[in-house]
């Protein structure tokens, strides 16, 4: 079983898929930062000075013995928009490699080279060309 499952860790696709799945965390973090920390700021100041992860409806207000009951509609903009954007990075890359697979495809191959002759046809040439010039 440990040898079974040595294989299917080390087949290409698993490594591949990890690798992504390590690469796509680290981007996340950097598009999550992107959002937080320079779009957000920017779209609050256009909109009037808000910060629009503070934006919520309160259902209910806090209490001695209770918290604030609240729908966070801020954050939910914030992630739609975090979502926004990694999808399009995601797929502007898959387009780039897409292309990039159809130029290498598209490439013509070179001619292929007319085979040698073997030494019988090279014999029947020599030949050939023997009896043209005695004509």
């Amino acid at each position: 079983m440990l040898e079974e499952f040595k294989k299917f860790a080390l087949r290409g696709n698993v490594v591949d898929l990890a690798v992504g799945v390590v690469i796509g965390g680290a981007f996340g973090k950097i598009v999550t930062s992107l959002v937080n920390d320079i779009i957000m700021p920017i779209l609050g100041l256009i909109l009037g000075r808000i910060d629009l992860t503070s934006l919520k409806i309160i259902l209910r207000k806090a209490s001695l013995t209770d918290a604030e009951l609240a729908i966070s509609y801020g954050k939910f903009l914030q992630n739609a928009l975090d979502f926004l954007i990694i999808s399009f990075s995601i797929f502007m890359v898959i387009r780039f490699i897409n292309n990039f697979k159809k130029k290498e495809e598209e490439a013509p191959a070179a001619p292929p080279e007319p085979p040698k002759p073997s030494k019988e046809e090279q014999l029947l040439t020599e030949i050939r060309d023997l009896l043209k010039a005695q004509k």
